[in-house]
């Protein structure tokens, strides 16, 4: 497979392969080698997934919640950027581009002010899949939830790390955006009755 890739004066093909990682390692931001089954890129992995499902989100929206995904998804390359950099190369990362700010995680607790401010929270626990906007952000906030736990013993061994407060706010909005998208909400003791 081939990509088209646009240099600064003129196009040049690239090859998507490169078969560096056919021995079980992946390559890193600023230089390294780690295997495809440690805890990085494990977390990585999950962002990827929420980072998916944010997509597929923003797919089946418009307007206000398009772009707040399109903003969210741009925060997880931040994210993803910062997991993807050993412990000895942090230094080189840079606030707000490869390294999650508490700056960040203000915004998302902002939109989530936002929001809550539009609708009559529910009461009581909720049955996911009012309709198919509120049911696909739901799917974002349960993968960033996993993404979340797995966050934990990366901050544990990074020391300063924003990369879990940031997933846990992210799941408070993807929660809040689903209760915002579904309207009438279905509440879990209304389905036993």
């Amino acid at each position: 497979m081939r990509c088209m890739c646009r240099g600064s004066a003129s196009f040049a093909w690239v090859k998507i392969y490169t078969r560096k990682g056919d021995d079980g390692s992946t390559g890193l931001l600023y230089g390294g080698r780690i295997g495809k089954d440690s805890l990085a890129i494990e977390l990585n992995g999950a962002v990827d997934e929420a980072q998916a499902a944010i997509g597929l989100a923003r797919a089946d929206s418009a307007g206000e919640l398009s772009d707040l995904c399109v903003s969210l998804e741009r925060d997880l390359w931040v994210l993803m950027a910062e997991v993807a950099t050993l412990p000895e190369n942090r230094g080189k990362l840079k606030a707000g581009t490869t390294l999650v700010t508490l700056d960040m995680i203000s915004r998302l607790e902002q939109v989530i002010d936002q929001y809550e401010g539009r609708f009559d929270m529910p009461t009581e626990f909720v049955i996911p899949g009012q309709n198919r906007i509120s049911a696909l952000f739901d799917v974002a906030r349960t993968i960033t939830r996993r993404a979340e736990r797995v966050s934990v013993p990366f901050v544990h061994m990074v020391g300063e790390s924003q990369v879990g407060a940031y997933l846990n706010r992210l799941s408070d909005l993807l929660w809040v955006l689903a209760r915002f998208a579904e309207g009438d909400h279905l509440l879990s003791r209304a389905v036993r009755n």
